[in-house]
């Protein structure tokens, strides 16, 4: 938003923004409207449709002259020196500040089976339709939200014409954080387990050093030796 809405009371019509809230008395009323004296030496029109009733058919119904009222600039023209005002407060948003790809925090309003609306200050909700309101898969849009939630969605679509605003809460969803392998993971990673640990003791043990290999060799080679001697001295015994 461009400008914020104030009260400071306007000198000239150069002071004078849209939303800006003014007070004023009404002057005089046509069958279109209501004529109001701003205190800048020209009165702003107060058109019909902008008294805040619907199927409002005689201004006097709503407003008569002499009445001290509070509205808001719906539109300045310079060149023709004209205001318009409005008892409506106006949105926060207007059609040409929203754009596709904003990302703007609103309430929930209504829920259908089809989808979600939300208050995001526009002059209409937007709406979330039940696949955008997850990444995931969404039954009923009362299993991710409910009346009266703050949430925040992503613009994906406008329809200035319809006056439609389509939002999602899944693009609006905050991208995963991806693990990041450090050097130090690495070497925590590469440190043997509890288990592995144990394993290869147990094999250790099995498996004989080199001073136990030495020792079974010259155990082996007496035993040959002994088993020689044995056996020659058999043969010599048996050919006498």
């Amino acid at each position: 938003m461009s400008e914020q809405i104030g009260t400071n009371a306007p000198r000239s019509l150069g002071d004078l923004v849209p939303r800006q809230e003014i007070k004023g008395t009404v002057k005089r009323l046509e069958l279109y409207g209501a004529f109001v004296d701003i205190g800048i030496g020209q009165d702003a029109l107060l058109h019909i449709s902008q008294l805040g009733k619907t199927n409002v058919r005689n201004v006097e119904d709503v407003v008569k002259v002499g009445d001290e009222i509070t509205a808001y600039v719906l539109k300045v023209d310079l060149e023709a020196k004209r205001v318009a005002l409005s008892l409506m407060r106006p949105p926060a948003l207007t059609w040409d500040e929203i754009r596709e790809g904003m990302v703007l925090s609103g309430t929930v309003t209504r829920l259908e089976s089809y989808g979600a609306f939300i208050d995001v200050g526009a002059e209409r909700d937007a709406m979330v339709h039940v696949s955008e309101l997850s990444s995931g898969y969404v039954n009923s849009p009362s299993d991710v939200v409910k009346v009266g939630d703050t949430v925040e969605g992503r613009v994906i679509k406008i329809n200035r014409k319809k006056r439609q605003i389509d939002m999602s809460l899944k693009a609006a969803e905050a991208p995963k954080a991806v693990a990041v392998t450090t050097s130090s993971d690495e070497d925590e990673g590469d440190l043997p387990t509890a288990m592995e640990l144990a394993l290869r003791r147990a094999m250790a043990d099995k498996q004989p050093s080199r001073r136990d290999k030495s020792r079974k060799r010259d155990k082996d080679r007496r035993y040959a030796l002994e088993q020689e001697e044995i056996l020659s001295r058999t043969l010599r015994d048996h050919s006498k």
